[in-house]
């Protein structure tokens, strides 16, 4: 025990793996322990008569999935909708983020402003904007709103989420030296050119951060769609339609797993891509 001891003693690093295995297998139990009961579950069927979970190995469930027309529509209009909110997050980001981090004296009150929705009610939020867009509201008789339907599902989607793109790319922008860009502009570069010749390769890796968080929030959020979604469905709807009025579990988990089988696709492509070691 004593040489054990000594052994840790000399190498801090064992010791903080140590520390740390608990915590780190209780994540793996209770986070990839829930997915692979999820998985399992969606090769179930629910029996038509009685109502029960039948336990039997089947593809029923994800065949209805790929040869129902509707399935593959609310597939598409569930990404259609997140990579919308994705790249308004982007776009709105980018200057918000390059004010904070390079022009701004307050850098650290904005930062403070940017997280302080995160803060209220997810709930509190979604009412607020159905208010807002509600017919004879205040978006509605001043600007012609969308009232609901997608549009404004994708609108309330990228209030929600823009925090989560803006925290990333002001990271990466704190990281970028001053000097780069004074360099470009000495060079006879214009704000332009020195966005994409200098900028934009820097901040690459944290549009791909940000956009994890958006992308994969929007693709299985339902509350907002209900709130705000009018009669447009997206994939997080029907897998809570199917956990309440059809009671068919097996079936949720079966649709439950297409937003995760995509953003398993989506982080290889971003892994492949590189964006992550830039991190």
């Amino acid at each position: 025990m004593t040489s054990l001891g000594s052994y840790l003693h000399r190498h801090p690093r064992l010791r903080l793996a140590g520390l740390l295995s608990a915590p780190l297998l209780w994540l793996v139990v209770a986070y990839l322990g829930a997915l692979a009961v999820l998985l399992v579950s969606a090769f179930w069927t629910v029996n038509g008569f009685t109502g029960d979970v039948v336990r039997e190995f089947s593809l029923a469930n994800f065949r209805t999935i790929l040869t129902e027309e509707v399935y593959r529509n609310v597939t598409l209009r569930s990404l259609g909708v997140a990579a919308s909110v994705t790249v308004i997050c982007v776009v709105l980001a980018v200057p918000m983020a390059f004010f904070m981090a390079k022009v701004s004296r307050f850098k650290n009150t904005l930062v403070i402003a940017i997280l302080t929705p995160l803060w209220a009610s997810y709930l509190v939020k979604a009412y607020a904007w159905r208010i807002l867009l509600a017919n004879d509201g205040p978006m509605d008789s001043v600007f012609g709103g969308p009232g609901y339907g997608i549009g404004a599902t994708i609108l309330v989607l990228s209030y929600m989420w823009l925090p989560y793109m803006i925290l990333p790319i002001h990271a990466g922008l704190e990281r970028l030296p001053d000097s780069l860009l004074e360099a470009s502009a000495d060079l006879g570069a214009r704000g332009g050119r020195t966005f994409r010749s200098v900028v934009l390769p820097v901040l690459l890796p944290s549009i791909f951060a940000g956009s994890i968080f958006t992308f994969s929030l929007s693709l299985g959020d339902y509350i907002t769609v209900q709130i705000v979604g009018g009669k447009t469905q997206l994939i997080g709807n029907l897998v809570y339609a199917n956990i309440g009025a059809a009671n068919n579990l097996p079936f949720a988990a079966a649709i439950a797993t297409i937003p995760v089988l995509i953003m398993v696709v989506y982080l290889l492509a971003v892994r492949r891509s590189g964006a992550l070691e830039e991190l």
